[in-house]
């Protein structure tokens, strides 16, 4: 055991300096956007590059710097890891106070052996340089900025002891709520404050281990369909595909009965949504796989068509094969589509939303705005910012 221990130790400390050192990019970051990006050959180490930018609140004289004609103010202060906002008809902002559910630690998670427990060890650094080592919230807070200044004058709890949630959406009178673990509703009434009743189970979603916890959900038009994001559980299957069941995926639901069906698959982790103005059909971005070089892979903003595959686990961009997926599936290649956007190696592009003409610079009327998390797997960084396409 005294031995196991200092394996592990061992183990830890080489793998914080082989994580200090890591591999620089050598292609630009516009090199990597655009629809045609340029692919590097992978680059496979026992560690990942790791380089993260360390979580720092603005201070109340600082923010971030807008693009010229926009201006960027703070809505609120003091929220408790926030993760996701949805505008309500009245102009009540619902923000998800949240981070992912507790797990039991397991030694199997992500593979057997000492470099399974490197790599888990530097996952655990980076979640807490970036931030996100914090227990959930588990509670949606509504902003109201009545008078208009750009500065919520209400604050107030509006649903808790929720499962991790993070997207949500209005349909009528009812408000569908994401969490980790299942779609659920409430009735809404336009301009309340809090909601008292208990939750409805809509449909379950694929939880357990998850690797990728974050669920969003968005309605057609008419309000009879929802899109529901669900996101892999590993990097590229290596907890098994058994594990990956109804996962990296968009699901199709019916608002009325809650019946699913698989809409697309081989996404990822797919999160933002959103559907085009003029043509309604949908949109997503999607954090593409890690830990084969900062200069692979370009995460996408990508058309969703119905029914297709876009390539995760066993390749990325097409047909594009990633050599460390067992078994491989060359059958499953030959069906993978190529997204329709790269946005660059990880940025990690969570939001997106549309544009509206309406007080917007002609530049930025018409496009999709996507904010993007930020890298931790590549040098220099990339990502930490919101961008127009």
């Amino acid at each position: 055991m005294i031995r196991m221990t200092r394996t592990v130790l061992t183990a830890v400390a080489f793998a914080s300096l082989l994580a200090a050192c890591g591999e620089t990019a050598k292609l630009s970051h516009e090199a990597t956007t655009g629809p045609s990006p340029q692919l590097a050959a992978p680059k496979e180490t026992l560690v990942p590059t790791v380089k993260i930018a360390p979580a720092v609140g603005w201070t109340d004289t600082a923010g971030p710097t807008a693009a010229n004609g926009l201006a960027v103010t703070a809505l609120a202060r003091g929220l408790d890891h926030p993760r996701w906002v949805y505008t309500l008809p009245n102009g009540d902002v619902l923000v998800a106070e949240s981070n992912k559910p507790p797990k039991p630690k397991d030694p199997k998670d992500g593979g057997d052996g000492i470099v399974a427990q490197i790599r888990q060890k530097v996952m655990g650094m980076v979640m807490a340089r970036a931030g996100a080592g914090v227990p959930s919230a588990n509670r949606i807070t509504l902003l109201r900025d009545s008078n208009g200044d750009g500065v919520a004058e209400t604050k107030q709890v509006f649903m808790q002891n929720l499962t991790s949630p993070y997207g949500m959406v209005l349909v009528g009178n009812e408000l569908f709520i994401a969490n980790a673990d299942a779609l659920v509703k409430v009735p809404y009434t336009e301009g309340q404050t809090k909601v008292d009743a208990t939750p409805t189970k809509v449909t379950d979603l694929p939880a357990g281990i998850n690797h990728h916890w974050t669920k969003n959900v968005i309605a057609n038009r008419d309000g009879s369909k929802l899109y529901v994001t669900v996101g892999s559980n590993s990097n590229i299957g290596e907890n098994g595909m058994a594990a990956e069941e109804g996962r990296a995926a968009i699901w199709e639901v019916d608002t009325k009965s809650g019946e699913k069906r698989l809409f697309a698959s081989g996404l990822r982790n797919p999160n933002g949504m959103g559907f085009d103005p003029d043509t309604q059909v949908l949109w997503t971005v999607v954090n593409e796989r890690d830990e084969i070089g900062s200069d692979l892979v370009p995460d996408y903003l990508t058309s969703v068509k119905d029914g297709a595959f876009y390539g995760w686990p066993w390749s990325y961009y097409g047909g594009h094969v990633d050599a460390r997926v067992n078994p491989q599936r060359p059958d499953m290649v030959a069906k993978a589509i190529a997204p329709d956007y790269a946005l660059g190696s990880h940025v990690a592009p969570l939001g997106m939303t549309f544009s509206h003409p309406r007080g917007m610079p002609p530049e930025l009327a018409n496009g999709v705005f996507i904010g993007e998390h930020g890298s931790w797997n590549r040098k220099p960084l990339s990502g930490y910012k919101v961008v127009f396409v």
